[in-house]
């Protein structure tokens, strides 16, 4: 057995587990071997000797976040300015036909950009959900899942897909839409290239229809029979708006999570995106079975979507993840900013009391990993989790004064970047900055590729 660890950070102003009992641990320490948390202490327990030791003074030391719903495709249009003042159903026909200039060059560049500015957030997992694979556009889920192993990071994206378009009753062009045999077809085929089922798995593969007004109820029932034969998690957009209740209403004489049920979609296997108008019956459905919430709380600002109901959902026992959604919605992809806004957002709803800093760091942990099918794998730092850690200083101007709770500091004060985050014990960001050396080069493909889609 080896006694030397790989990476031992040490001498934390706090380490914040995240862990079942929520330790909490002045000067607090954590090593890394093999990928893989060996140990965690604090100052009256003997670290282990280490390759690599990291200071850890003044810093808050948190388990890396869990990125629970996102489109990287998206920040290749990000701020598009005829898109920015309408909702959802306006927001996305404005968008839809640049979206289908989609190639295999644009899914990396925009996974590489989108993943790199996720882990300067302190992200060290996240999900990806494309669902535009517009005709002889290539392998995208596979373009995207290689930028994230060139980058070293956790990925669990999801195969999206639309099969409902404008034509058919649904909102999305013809250009954008697939026949639901190709769908199937090709979410059995990433499943075999690519889904990890290991505890320390850094790929792992999950299938997404896009919403209800997108993919048909033959299709969202086919890929639940199908994610339970290939036993993989399965995600969607749901009562994201008004609009929404509307279409359901109109189209299939039911409201969303009615349909949800009738499509065989509500169980523990499934995570949703938005969640921001179920009815108080509705949040006790889903926090009856287990479903899982992904909420966004700037892309629902953003696109005057509402204010989730988080509070009610995690009490009824719907485990809630964070998002940072599309960079098109929310135009930012950092999960630290998601953390803070879901916390005001709670003490908003609710009062000052409701929602403290670490509800949001627990839903931006171990919540994530609830939704994304990973409890006690990754989101906490306890022996045997995964080694993915973020370490944020709490030095400088913005945090003079802040002497009582540096939890609450971390998102009181700030704006915060992580110093250092940590993936499987490999540094992705190092001193604020990424360490893969493509970044600058990558950017200017970015540039061009952006370019070719607005144009």
């Amino acid at each position: 057995m080896r006694t030397t660890a790989d990476l031992l950070v040490h001498d934390a102003e706090l380490l914040a587990t995240v862990d079942d009992a929520r330790r909490e641990i002045p000067g607090g320490w954590v090593a890394v071997t093999d990928g893989v948390v060996t140990g965690v202490g604090g100052p009256g327990d003997p670290a282990p000797a280490a390759v690599r030791r990291v200071d850890a003074r003044g810093c808050l030391v948190t388990p890396g976040l869990v990125n629970t719903h996102h489109h990287l495709y998206q920040n290749l249009t990000r701020a598009f300015a005829p898109a920015l003042t309408g909702g959802l159903f306006e927001w996305l026909v404005t968008l839809y036909p640049l979206w289908a200039r989609l190639d295999e060059e644009a899914a990396f560049v925009s996974a590489y950009v989108g993943l790199t500015e996720l882990a300067l957030s302190g992200c060290t997992t996240s999900t990806d959900h494309l669902y535009v694979h517009p005709r002889g556009g290539g392998d995208l889920v596979s373009a995207e899942i290689a930028a994230a192993r060139e980058l070293g990071v956790r990925f669990s994206p999801t195969r999206g897909s639309m099969s409902l378009s404008v034509e058919d009753g649904g909102l999305p062009p013809v250009s954008v839409v697939q026949d639901e045999d190709d769908i199937l077809a090709d979410s059995e085929r990433l499943v075999a290239a690519h889904h990890d089922r290991s505890p320390h798995a850094m790929t792992r593969i999950a299938l997404a229809p896009c919403s209800p007004f997108s993919v048909s109820p033959a299709l969202m029932r086919r890929t639940a029979e199908l994610a339970e034969d290939l036993d993989v998690r399965l995600h969607t957009h749901l009562c994201e708006t008004r609009d929404e209740d509307a279409f359901c209403l109109a189209t299939f004489g039911r409201r969303p999570v009615d349909h949800l049920a009738d499509v065989g979609w509500l169980s523990d296997r499934v995570w949703l995106a938005h969640v921001v108008w179920p009815s108080a019956d509705e949040v006790a459905r889903l926090g009856a079975a287990r479903v899982g919430a992904a909420h966004c709380p700037s892309s629902n600002m953003v696109l005057g979507s509402g204010l989730a109901p988080v509070a009610e959902l995690r009490a009824a026992g719907a485990p809630v993840g964070l998002g940072v959604d599309g960079s098109s919605s929310a135009d930012s992809a950092s999960l630290w900013l998601e953390a803070r806004t879901a916390m005001l957002q709670g003490k908003l709803r609710h009062g000052a009391g409701a929602m403290s800093a670490r509800h949001a760091l627990e839903m931006a942990t171990r919540g994530g990993a609830a939704c994304l099918g990973r409890t006690g794998g990754i989101g906490e730092l306890s022996v045997g989790a995964c080694g993915d850690l973020a370490v944020w200083s709490l030095e400088g101007p913005a945090f003079a004064g802040a002497l009582s709770d540096p939890v609450e500091a971390w998102l009181r004060c700030g704006p915060v970047a992580a110093r250092h985050t940590v993936v499987a014990g490999r540094f992705v960001v190092e001193d604020g900055v990424p360490v893969h050396p493509g970044l600058d080069e990558q950017l200017a493909v970015h540039r061009r590729v952006s370019a070719r889609l607005q144009a």
